[in-house]
């Protein structure tokens, strides 16, 4: 199906999205299966996770938890320890195996507030032509880890994070009706406080689900570009047909909210403090002493942790365009790049990340400790301009945004061959 779109240029192919038959965990077993996706605990914390809990998805996931702590996590015995481990869960039947196609409605509720989308399958051929958009550029070695993972264990074992424009709202009407409807499948309350819900649509349903989503013009990766990048990759490796989709979770973009993504600086290329300050004032950031820890309030500011004082910050605008105005591209180009040297901040090791649900506090715990020189805290980006970013086929900054919460890993497995 071909459709024109005002706010887009000319006509275009409508995103597929499809039904699998899924592995899911038994439902009186979800609570111990279910895991936090497999990129946001470190290793020393996922091993921690799974101490006492033989059903954690993370021993599929990280591997690398139930073998010797000097093994490197690209060891090839972790990928093939992630295999057998995927087989063990299923022989065991601690996941089980759907009998039909069918699409999953999969709720989250965090400190309050909700968000519904339903789980299939998006198309890899549709990702490369770009009807699913990216917003960010993948690192070599982490891309290379989950198409290894995929390739031995023949599964995706985590969903792509994706926003949908549902300007009419009937995708949003149609997941909250099916959550009115019945009781849900799975219901566990996870140890951060998350509510995970899934519920299976009936199969005869899945025509009337595939056409809501056919009116969308594009689909849009929220979060797990190294997952979408990784099943691209095993896609072409394998060449079967169910190695052509990988697995997502698609939401209404008005339901998502993002947090800030906050920036860890190792040095100060030599400077002082007292001379960085000067730097930041000649470099037209206009630098104001704070009394304390205050949000930044919009997207030309950002709070400076430094020498155990927090400064606010107007950073200006360096270039045209949606791009530059995002609150990370600002301070790149103003201040990380031109004072710091910090050109690349994909693979300079002199730059670190803080989700900002970690907050402030964790600034000041990891600069105060002496091993990072500096911090910098950014406002979040917003949907829009993440839309924005991604229909004019821009790259924003590396860690712009922060989901959540965060989709589980296990709650919902996409096998995609045989050994």
């Amino acid at each position: 199906m071909r459709q024109t779109f005002p706010w887009l240029k000319g006509e275009l192919e409508l995103a597929k999205f499809k039904p699998l038959a899924g592995w899911v965990p038994r439902p009186d077993l979800a609570a111990a299966v279910i895991s936090p996706p497999y990129d946001v605990v470190g290793r020393d914390e996922a091993r921690a996770v799974c101490v006492g809990n033989q059903h954690c998805f993370l021993r599929v996931t990280r591997a690398e938890v139930e073998l010797p702590p000097e093994l490197a996590a690209d060891d090839q015995r972790v990928y093939e320890r992630a295999a057998a481990n995927w087989r063990k869960m299923k022989a065991r039947g601690w996941l089980v195996p759907d009998s039909h196609e069918r699409f999953y409605v999969y709720q989250l509720t965090w400190r309050g507030r909700s968000q519904t989308g339903l789980v299939g399958l998006a198309s890899v051929a549709e990702y490369r032509a770009g009807v699913v958009r990216r917003h960010e550029l993948t690192r070599p070695d982490k891309e290379e880890d989950r198409t290894r993972h995929i390739l031995a264990t023949r599964a995706q074992t985590g969903p792509v994070f994706l926003a949908g424009r549902d300007d009419d709202g009937r995708l949003a009407a149609m997941l909250a009706g099916a959550t009115m409807s019945s009781q849900a499948e799975i219901d566990v309350m996870a140890s951060d406080g998350v509510r995970h819900q899934l519920w299976p649509l009936p199969p005869v349903q899945n025509r009337e689900w595939q056409a809501i989503v056919e009116q969308m013009p594009r689909l849009y990766i929220a979060d797990g570009h190294h997952r979408s990048a990784a099943a691209a990759r095993a896609g072409e490796e394998l060449g079967s047909e169910a190695a052509q989709w990988f697995l997502a979770v698609l939401f209404p973009a008005d339901q998502l909210e993002i947090l800030p993504y906050n920036r860890l600086i190792r040095d100060l290329a030599g400077c002082s403090p007292a001379e960085f300050l000067a730097g930041l004032a000649a470099a037209g950031v206009e630098v104001t002493a704070g009394d304390g820890w205050q949000p930044p309030a919009g997207a030309d500011q950002a709070m400076l942790y430094l020498d155990r004082r927090w400064y606010r910050l107007i950073v200006p605008v360096k270039g045209d365009g949606v791009l530059a105005r995002l609150p990370a591209n600002r301070l790149q180009q103003a201040v990380l790049a031109p004072l710091l040297g910090i050109n690349d901040p994909r693979t300079d090791r002199r730059i670190d990340f803080v989700g900002g649900i970690r907050g402030a506090d964790e600034l000041l715990r990891r600069v105060d400790s002496g091993e990072w020189a500096a911090a910098f805290a950014l406002p979040a980006t917003t949907m829009a301009d993440l839309l924005a970013v991604a229909d004019a086929g821009e790259i924003m900054p590396p860690k712009s945004t922060w989901f959540e919460p965060k989709l589980a890993d296990g709650l919902v497995v996409h096998e995609i061959g045989e050994w």
